[in-house]
């Protein structure tokens, strides 16, 4: 695992699960923005560790639309459905040095646990200290103890995390042999020298327990600024899940204009007009990650217009 760092390098990391909409887009623009101006690399990387529920058609399209906003990455473009080795060998240290155990568990038997923040069950600890009689290894986990995780966050603030109360035990292997989003995540970033992750705050919760997952690997922990939620009428978070419109690619200036709006960069009236490379001059001499809000909102009547 590569731990050399470097003086800043960012990355965007979608999920092609589906077109990209307006609440990735804002994503994209805000680490885009942050690793330009102080000077850095924006590195692109496909998450498509969940493999059933990615396509390559949705990833092609992905990068279309990106390349028509003008978000320019730089290197090649990771896969992680190509990265299974390096989470395997990830994997094998963490076994090696006793920091997780095999689980039998189903998701019947969890049901009825307590829900952490970002919606999934805590683990109970059934299989912690071995596997009851009878039952298989479906999953492996990672031990959290009894860890605090805290850390200073950009925009949203200082976060302080009780893993065994809000996460538990996660799962690095999945029961179907796929690896898990956490340990993939750590492990990229860590091979890829990132230095800096802006991301949506709806990853608030996974960031704990990447940093945990990280201080186990003696991977560096970069820093992190987590923007605001982009959310609909009814206050549900853009997603794929929400039937969040695609990005509308026929009027690209419009979608980053409205992202700039978004993010609390106040773009004059006037930007909404302009090209695609006049948006991108005036953003990269105008950025302030400081006026970026801490909070969910919905998107401005410029881009509900350009849906």
């Amino acid at each position: 695992m590569t731990t050399a760092r470097h003086a800043y390098r960012g990355r965007f990391a979608p999920s092609p699960t589906g077109p990209l909409h307006f609440g990735s887009l804002v994503a994209a623009v805000g680490s885009y923005l942050e690793a330009k101006t102080r000077g850095g690399e924006w590195l692109l990387r496909m998450e498509d560790v969940d493999q059933p529920r990615c396509s390559m058609a949705a990833a092609d399209e992905i990068l279309r639309v990106l390349e028509v906003c003008g978000l320019a990455w730089d290197g090649e473009v990771v896969w992680q459905s190509r990265r299974t080795e390096a989470y395997a060998a990830a994997l094998e240290r963490l076994k090696a040095a006793g920091r997780v155990f095999p689980c039998g568990c189903t998701r019947r038997e969890l049901a009825d646990s307590a829900i952490a923040p970002d919606g999934a069950a805590i683990y109970p600890g059934t299989c912690r200290a071995g596997l009851p009689a009878g039952r298989e290894a479906r999953a492996w986990r990672l031990r959290v103890g009894d860890a605090r995780i805290g850390f200073d966050d950009a925009i949203q603030g200082r976060i302080v995390s009780d893993l065994a109360g809000e996460a538990g035990d996660f799962i690095l292997l999945r029961a179907d042999g796929l690896f898990a989003y956490q340990l993939a995540v750590v492990v990229d970033d860590a091979d890829a020298g990132i230095t800096h992750v802006v991301r949506g705050a709806d990853l608030l919760a996974s960031t704990s327990r990447q940093i945990f997952l990280q201080q186990c690997l003696g991977a560096p922990t970069p820093g992190y600024a987590h923007l605001p939620v982009v959310v609909n009428a009814s206050g549900e978070k853009l997603s794929k899940q929400t039937r969040a419109a695609p990005v509308d690619i026929s009027r690209p200036g419009l979608a980053l204009f409205a992202a700039l709006e978004f993010l609390g960069q106040r773009p004059p009236r006037e930007l909404s007009g302009a090209t695609v490379a006049e948006i991108w001059a005036w953003a990269r001499a105008n950025w302030q990650l400081v006026r970026v809000p801490r909070g969910p909102a919905r998107a401005g009547s410029v881009q509900n217009a350009g849906q």
